[in-house]
């Protein structure tokens, strides 16, 4: 993870790694939805590793080509060069 917990975010905004190659977009944002299908008398405890501090050296080894380093006062972001998912997915496609 490269973000706190509350931390503000927006879409193409780069949260996390995944393990596979390819991006993974997802909603950090929507809560998981529970189902009866599970025990209802144990709980599940989430463990969340801190967040990698992001700094410009390591942004800039990280970043692919789609994607940009936004620096502010107060905040070093990855981002996808193209924000909406769907043209995004588009702009691929057409490579």
């Amino acid at each position: 993870m490269f973000i706190e917990p509350g931390t503000e975010v927006y879409e193409g905004m780069i949260v996390g790694e995944c393990n596979r190659e390819n991006d993974l977009a997802i909603n950090v944002v929507k809560g998981k939805q529970l189902t009866n299908t599970r025990a209802s008398g144990s709980d599940h405890t989430v463990v969340l590793k801190r967040p990698r501090p992001l700094t410009l050296e390591y942004c800039l080894d990280y970043i692919n080509s789609d994607e940009l380093v936004e620096i502010t006062p107060e905040n070093i972001r990855l981002r996808k060069f193209i924000l909406n998912t769907e043209l995004r997915k588009k702009f691929d496609a057409k490579k």
